[in-house]
């Protein structure tokens, strides 16, 4: 069952990484600070992966739960 259970988890997430290729998120960075003047300066980083990340996960999911169901049989 726990086989089971992690091939369904990686193909969702294997899915998931196929759809949606990357995310972003955004820093608040101290640009200047006077006295009562304060600059803040907000970095946007982008975080990126291929889709053949997504792909490899979905395929090892879909084989660890074809393997589980003919180590049953």
């Amino acid at each position: 069952m726990r086989l089971k259970t992690l091939g369904i988890a990686l193909s969702i997430i294997g899915i998931v990484m196929i759809i949606y290729t990357g995310f972003n998120y955004v820093t608040t960075e101290k640009v200047v600070d006077l006295g009562p003047i304060k600059i803040n300066a907000e970095k946007n980083h982008p975080v990126q992966w291929s889709p053949i990340v997504g792909i490899v996960l979905l395929v090892g999911g879909i084989v660890i739960v074809l393997s589980d169901k003919k180590a049953k049989a």
